[in-house]
């Protein structure tokens, strides 16, 4: 069974189920009554146990299936079974070793444990085992990870899917950070409101405390039902302080590491050749998509940035000959460019990396790139090579000796039928880093969130320095370029004769002057700091130095070939050996009950996860003007019972829906999908599928013949906006905008509360395309439209996207965002309660509320902001007869009316939606 592919990094998925005859004996004979994961995160380390214990309540031996998904990053380090009172553990071996152990088992068939990649970052740990009637067994593993600092955040995320309701559910997670948190936030995409409670978050200057504990009730969807509303992730984002540039030394058992993030330095300009696919296999939404997102990436170019476009399919296109400055015109020139990008042709590769490298050593050679910049080139491929040079080692070979190390590549994977290893070491090779953009609906923000992260350099050239014969063992000190939102991390070891102060300096180059950093410690002071069980695990340090040391050298190791290659995965497995982590080089044995098959625990790497991407193009052919579906394949390539299907059950008695189908050759198809916008489905388009003499129009309000004796149909109305005035529902306003306009309006701006409501209207269409609310504290943006919600958090930090059906909770200091039965909710106990909805009826589109007006300053402003100064109604009063009155704002008259309107503040659970009394007001742009 396979979870969602929009799952976010560092999650966790627990998820137990078994393989029964019945559906009635899947729900009711394996129980599991107790699960709790606990997460302690000591100075970034992550240490995860997960304990799951379950009962067959069956009368007869039932299998239980364990699954648990773990980031891709995290190495697991114990896993163990208690069966009857006997511990069944995993033991973990170099691969080949194991492979041998457990070659007999796996030549009948009967492998039942796996790790393999089911998501963004996630990779899945199974095995069953057979569960005696009335017996129990208890299931625990146990992982570690560094969580890695992006876009300013360290972000854990815990995706909960138990499928059953559950006795005993808790989520501790620990935080310990001795230089202190600077911010905390939770999200949740299952949390409704009769889950708050369940969530505590305690805090204080450098711990900090979150349980999630549900009662029974509580994780049921309906009262009285079975069914656990638990379906989704959890996730905790936090920020440290640092109050010293040379950043912050911790020491533990004669372990240290040393995080690197100075803030306040100066932007680095950079230069930077995008390289952008275009060939037939990007056809349809993925070419939008980079469209898209290449259009807002232009937009974030710095005014004292260079920049370059080439695009190439079988044939390689520049837009410009030569770099040209960020300049508001050229920006706008290149966008235009950049919208007219279509998808045809075969794929060149080496001819379009070697053309933007061309760029940079033209531009570096007529010294028109600014003093202490730096160059990159980012490569964005759906495919393979398959024109000019299409030898993938060849095309490596000719990337690194034109670059010379020169200049940093970036090479972005778009989908699974590119060759990911490929691009990954032609990355490595060239100081980059390769990354998978997934075939999604957001993948324009996957594109925006990686140019995010190396948009804003500022260093070069970093060196980590430490007294002669003071440390040994250091992980990598030196770094090509530091940017804005990450963290630089060393670790190593302490040698015996130091035992008072440890000095630090750190190196670096801006392109304004050198920098030096420097620190010193208190060897004693710093080891007393972790002296309190409750925040740490024993020797975590040694073991945050070992998981960076392997992470390192296998990333090493794929730039590398012959000998070297050979002596750092040697390293690395000794490591791995040593410190118990499940690695690309080692295999956990999983032991189990004497009559039952062992099971093989092997860990895979980017470069092989596989998918259906192919198939799933099948389901999309166009057929005319309209859309003719056929059944698609799972994109995990699984091929199993639904949710609550019996499982059929495969040689060895394994359930085939852990067994996995995959057809490697699956045939290519470059077809528009039904969601390409620049499909016509106008009314008109229809045309050749009505019947002949049927009338086409836009404006359906022909077709509506109305009598005296026909009965009356009343369309109500929903404004686009309600405005609630001084709390008082006899002045709620609904307000509708009429007109047009070219740009984005402000709609309704408080400088004091520092909030900001924008939105484009389409007049055409007497709807809006997009509203956005914009906050100053906390740094927050929502840009809603119709098909989905974006969050981003801070300038240039990570984007976020939630689709209107799904629930959402996140709770950050300064704002609370809820989405719940398609109303999302801004608020705050200081600040005005901000709604947005999207209506599918009485008329489709995106409507606003503005709710708490006792919160509002008195500087508003905007369309909607003009209602909240000083505003007088006429004396007079309404007419009694049609209930009209007038209204001015400072000077300027407005007539409105009394009528009945579409409420949607409230729960959209009820249909038809109550209806509201209001003062009407048309305003036009």
């Amino acid at each position: 069974m396979r979870a969602p592919t929009h799952i976010l990094p560092f999650s966790v998925l627990i998820f137990l189920l078994a393989s029964f005859v019945s559906v009635a004996a899947q729900k009711n004979d394996i129980d599991i009554y107790s699960l709790t994961l606990d997460s302690k995160v000591t100075s970034r380390f992550a240490h995860t146990t997960i304990t799951s214990r379950v009962v067959n309540k069956a009368e007869e031996a039932r299998e239980a299936l364990f699954q648990v998904e773990l980031p891709k990053s995290a190495f697991i380090t114990n896993f163990s079974m208690i069966i009857d009172g006997v511990t069944y553990p995993g033991e973990i071996k170099e691969k080949a070793a194991a492979q041998e152990k457990y070659s007999s088992a796996v030549a009948k068939g009967q492998s039942a444990g796996i790790i393999r990649a089911t998501g963004r970052s996630l990779e899945q740990f199974q095995v069953a085992v057979n569960v005696a009637p009335t017996g129990k067994v208890t299931f625990e593993l146990v992982y570690e990870e560094l969580l890695k600092r992006q876009l300013g955040k360290y972000e854990l995320i815990l995706k909960v899917r138990p499928q059953q309701l559950v006795k005993h559910l808790q989520i501790d997670i620990h935080i310990f950070e001795p230089q202190g948190i600077s911010s905390l936030e939770t999200e949740s995409t299952f949390m409704t409101k009769n889950l708050a409670d369940a969530l505590t978050t305690t805090q204080n200057e450098t711990k900090a405390h979150i349980v999630f504990k549900p009662s029974l009730a509580q994780q049921q969807k309906e009262p009285g039902k079975q069914d656990t509303i638990l379906d989704g992730n959890f996730i905790v984002r936090y920020d440290v302080n640092r109050a010293t540039a040379a950043g912050d030394i911790q020491i533990e058992n004669g372990y240290f590491v040393h995080h690197f993030a100075p803030a306040e330095l100066p932007m680095l300009p950079k230069n930077v050749v995008f390289v952008i696919d275009k060939s037939g296999s990007m056809s349809g939404r993925k070419i939008k998509q980079t469209r898209e997102a290449l259009i807002k990436i232009l937009d974030d170019l710095k005014p004292e940035d260079q920049f370059n476009l080439v695009i190439f399919d079988g044939h390689v296109v520049e837009w410009k000959p030569m770099l040209l400055q960020a300049s508001s015109e050229n920006v706008e020139e290149a966008k235009l460019f950049a919208s007219h990008i279509k998808a045809m042709g075969a794929t060149n590769i080496n001819d379009a990396v070697l053309m933007a490298v061309k760029m940079l050593d033209e531009s570096n050679r007529k010294e028109q790139l600014p003093a202490g910049s730096v160059s990159m080139v980012i490569l964005l491929t759906d495919g393979d090579p398959t024109e000019g040079e299409s030898n993938p080692k060849k095309i490596q070979e000719n990337v690194k000796a034109a670059i010379e190390g020169h200049y940093s590549l970036y090479c972005l994977g778009f989908g699974f039928d590119v060759n990911y290893a490929f691009l990954e070491k032609l990355a490595l090779e060239n100081g980059g880093v390769a990354r998978r953009i997934y075939e999604d609906s957001d993948a324009d923000l996957q594109l925006q969130d990686f140019y995010q992260e190396v948009a804003n350099p500022l260093l070069m050239m970093v060196e980590f320095l430490y007294p002669d014969n003071s440390v040994t063992l250091l992980t990598q000190d030196d770094f090509r370029v530091f940017f804005k939102g990450s963290e630089l991390v060393v670790a190593g070891k302490l040698q015996p004769q130091v035992q008072d102060m440890l000095s630090a300096q750190v190196k670096g180059q801006s392109h304004t002057q050198n920098f030096t950093f420097h620190t010193e410690v208190n060897v004693v002071d710093k080891e007393k700091t972790f002296q309190s069980p409750k925040y740490i695990f024993h020797n975590f340090m040694e073991r945050l130095w070992a998981y960076l040391t392997i992470q390192q050298l296998l990333e090493k190791a794929v730039s590398a070939s012959g000998d070297e290659q050979k002596s750092l995965e040697a390293r690395a497995l000794n490591l791995s050996l040593q410190f118990n982590f499940v690695t690309p080089l080692t295999s956990m044995v999983v032991t189990k009950p004497e009559g039952q098959e062992q099971a093989q625990v092997s860990k895979p790497v980017e470069a092989d996860t596989e998918e259906l991407s192919s198939f799933s193009r099948l389901s999309r052919i166009p057929l005319r003007t309209g859309f003719f579906h056929i059944p698609t394949f799972s994109s995990s390539g699984i091929l199993g019972p639904g949710v609550g299907q019996p499982a059929p059950m495969g040689p060895g008695g394994t359930p085939l829906h852990s067994q996995r189908f995959f057809l490697k050759t699956a045939p290519r198809f470059d077809v528009k999908p039904d969601y390409d916008d620049e499909t016509d489905s106008s009314p008109k388009s229809l045309a050749p599928l009505l019947p002949e003499g049927f009338p086409v129009s836009t404006d359906f309000s022909s077709l509506i013949e109305y009598t005296s004796t026909s009965p009356t149909v009343i369309v109500e109305k929903a404004p686009h906006f309600i405005l609630l005035r001084n709390n008082n529902s006899e002045e709620t306003m609904c307000v509708n905008v009429m007109g047009s306009s070219q740009t984005p309006q402000t709609l309704y701006s408080d400088p004091v509360q520092g909030i900001e409501v924008t939105g484009k209207y389409e007049g055409r269409k007497k709807k809006f395309d997009w509203l956005q609310v914009s906050y100053r504290t906390p740094e927050v943006k929502v840009h809603v439209t119709k098909d989905s919600i974006v969050v981003t958090r801070g300038s240039g930090g990570k984007s976020s996207s939630y689709q209107w059906q799904k629930i959402l909770y996140f709770v950050m200091p300064g704002l609370m965002l809820t989405l719940e039965n398609d109303l999302l909710l801004l608020s705050d106990s200081d600040k005005v309660t901000i709604g947005v909805v999207f209506l599918n009826k009485p008329t489709s589109g995106l409507r606003l509320f503005l709710n708490d007006p006792g919160h509002f300053s008195n500087q508003p402003s905007g369309i909607l902001g003009q209602f909240y100064q000083d505003l007088q109604w006429d004396s007079s009063g309404p007419s009694t007869e049609d209930e009209v009155r007038e209204l001015s704002v400072k000077g300027k008259k407005y007539t409105v009316t009394r009528q009945t309107m579409v409420d949607f503040q409230g729960d959209r659970s009820t249909t038809p939606l109550p209806k509201l009394l209001c003062w009407y007001l048309e305003q036009s742009f």
